[in-house]
């Protein structure tokens, strides 16, 4: 569902050949510039679409995407609808987007579902959240 929401969009779309690579997607936002995309499935729960943001990396249990991919892409069946999520967006083992207010009318650190819908996301906005994926990812260990 995200693969033809983003053709449907316009987008150019590659799957990665083979196995083993830390992203689901890339898009190609012009020039050089590519996106790795992340798929996940969200699921409902206290009046969010809530999601994985850790992936399990055999044998090295579970580790965050920084620096293996840019952006989340977010299917939620219930609506059957797509969100793009930056790393930068979603903080320890779970993303949340909240579908609803607060019952507290809390606004702020709240991160409202429509505001990531697959439709508010322009070239420029995914060219930015990339280039922030970049700056936040965690640094390699190197021990050459």
């Amino acid at each position: 569902m995200i693969l033809a929401s983003l053709i449907e969009r316009g987008f150019d779309v590659s799957v990665p050949f083979g196995g083993g690579q830390p992203y689901d997607l890339m898009l190609d936002l012009g020039g050089w510039e590519v996106l790795k995309v992340q798929c996940k499935t969200g699921w409902q729960a206290k009046g969010c679409i809530t999601f994985n943001t850790r992936s399990t990396d055999h044998g090295q249990g579970r580790r965050p995407y920084f620096g293996l991919a840019h952006i989340f892409a977010v299917y939620f069946p219930l609506t059957r609808s797509v969100y793009l999520v930056p790393l930068d967006a979603v903080g320890g083992f779970r993303g949340w987007l909240r579908l609803e207010p607060p019952r507290n009318n809390q606004q702020k650190g709240i991160r409202f579902a429509a505001d990531f819908g697959i439709d508010q996301w322009p070239i420029v906005r995914l060219l930015e959240a990339k280039r922030e994926a970049e700056v936040t990812a965690e640094p390699e260990l190197n021990f050459a």
